[in-house]
């Protein structure tokens, strides 16, 4: 499977704008994972501009069903 950079480029949600991975998905996991934590995208938009990207932040928003930073 190819890699479709551009088309994914124009719906990730990560905010840090000079970010070398928007768009490569498979770099960006592997990127986070690397430092213990997971990808802009996988966070709601409120929380993702914070850039806590912990998986204590993960869990924090999804424990009570995506409702939000606790």
């Amino acid at each position: 499977m190819e890699c479709q950079i551009e088309a994914t480029r124009a719906k990730c949600a990560c905010t840090y704008e000079p970010c070398v991975r928007k768009g490569k998905c498979c770099d960006c996991i592997a990127y986070h994972l690397k430092y213990d934590e997971l990808p802009g995208c996988v966070f709601p938009a409120e929380v993702e501009k914070d850039y806590d990207r912990s998986f204590a932040c993960f869990v924090s928003v999804y424990h009570a069903g995506g409702g939000g930073k606790s």
